[in-house]
């Protein structure tokens, strides 16, 4: 396992980190299950474990609590909030009144008394960044939080955080969690060069992009995933961005083929090869995903093979634009952009 700073923290995190949001009934994984997931992670030299609360409606901090017991100094904690937790109108966001009752509500499910990292999961327009950072720097001295990051944040929105913690003499955002793969590209172009800017760690999500990379799709295969059960538009094939995904993974697996890799290698080997990436999340329902996606805890690209990706799909590209979740409010409500 490769180990990177996070950041500027000076903690040390494994190149791949375990994502529990299919822990519980989006996974359909059993306590049992994710007590084996997480014992095989760590005896693997995993030492960070990222969920949220909306996983599951809280059942994924509730099973990760409960696979830790006994193990928690050795494990960097991360969780997130802002996300809708019920229909209340102010159980979501990132208003100071949410986030103690968020944060006091995961610390109480984890059965822990503070978290390593608490993430912002997405921008929350309708507050400021002053209520957020103040709120954050206020649980972090209170030693609930230890470090607190963004999730899914458009880039001009990571750089006015970090101005308005400098105007407020605020702590600030250490690290981002942004969606990446070779399939979605675009955060290259604006996202990664702002994160090295500041010295943030990036955490990237979806590294094997929704399981088109994982090595189950492919021309002619039924699509049988877990994910594409409930999320069938992004995996109808008759759908332009889907065609094009299909195709790029075909390409790239007489890629990885040539290189004597897995498609999980070649995938997590190109997200962790980016000098502004700390890690991958990877996101396994069972034992057996578990050890197809260690299997690229030491998987280092060489020079031919990054430009043989980079020829399929050009730097800073997204195959699926639609499907990102850091557009600008405004390019999806049109009333934003109407006078």
């Amino acid at each position: 396992m490769q180990y990177r700073t996070l950041g500027r923290t000076g903690v040390q995190v494994s190149a791949l980190a375990l994502g529990a949001m299919n822990f519980g009934k989006i996974g359909r994984t059993t306590q049992d299950e994710v007590i084996a997931i997480v014992d095989a992670a760590l005896e693997a030299g995993i030492n960070l474990i990222d969920t949220a609360d909306v996983y599951g409606g809280g059942e994924s901090e509730e099973m990760v609590g409960k696979a830790i017991v006994g193990r928690r100094e050795d494990i960097v904690l991360a969780t997130k909030a802002s996300l809708p937790m019920g229909d209340e109108r102010n159980y979501q966001g990132g208003s100071r009144r949410w986030l103690v009752t968020a944060l006091d509500d995961s610390l109480r499910r984890l059965g822990v008394d503070h978290v390593d990292l608490y993430q912002i999961h997405r921008w929350d327009p309708r507050t400021s960044d002053e209520e957020t950072l103040s709120a954050l720097t206020d649980l972090q001295r209170a030693g609930k939080i230890r470090y607190f990051g963004s999730s899914t944040f458009p880039a001009y929105r990571i750089v006015q955080a970090q101005w308005a913690a400098r105007e407020h003499h605020l702590s600030r955002y250490v690290t981002e969690q942004p969606s990446y793969s070779i399939l979605q590209r675009g955060i290259e172009a604006h996202v990664l060069p702002v994160t090295e800017e500041y010295g943030l760690g990036v955490l990237a999500w979806s590294p094997l992009a929704s399981g088109w990379l994982s090595g189950a799709i492919r021309e002619g295969r039924e699509i049988t995933s877990n994910r594409s059960a409930f999320m069938p538009q992004r995996f109808d094939t008759t759908v332009p961005a889907n065609r094009a995904r299909l195709d790029a993974v075909e390409r790239l697996a007489k890629v990885s083929d040539e290189a004597g890799l897995t498609m999980i290698q070649l995938a997590l080997g190109f997200v962790t090869a980016h000098p502004g990436v700390t890690g991958a999340l990877i996101g396994p329902r069972t034992l057996d995903h578990l050890h197809s996606q260690l299997a690229a805890a030491d998987t280092v690209l060489s020079a031919d093979v990054l430009d043989a990706i980079d020829a399929i799909v050009a730097p800073g590209t997204d195959l699926a634009a639609h499907e990102k979740n850091d557009t600008p409010p405004a390019l999806l409500d049109r009333s934003l952009r109407r006078r």
